[in-house]
């Protein structure tokens, strides 16, 4: 999976700024992202602090880690 070019904090205030009122398309230009992405950080990320966003990462990473665990024993297990 691709790493994101911007950091979960900066996504956020990403979103406080359009939610103050600035264009999505204009933050685009400037920060170099597709309205497309905004809104779909906007959808994953939206009424987010930093702290539940970091909390959301370390969760989905150990999720991640738990499964390819199970994926692991389950292959062994049919060997």
């Amino acid at each position: 999976m691709r790493k994101s070019r911007f950091a979960t904090e900066q996504i956020i205030g990403f979103i406080k700024q359009a939610e103050a009122g600035m264009a999505v398309a204009e933050m685009g230009r400037q920060h170099g992202f597709s309205p497309a992405s905004f809104y779909a950080w906007r959808a994953k990320y939206g009424g987010m602090e930093a702290e539940g966003a970091k909390r959301l990462k370390e969760l989905e990473s150990e999720s991640n880690r738990l499964k390819r665990l199970l994926a692991e024993a389950h292959w062994t297990s049919k060997r």
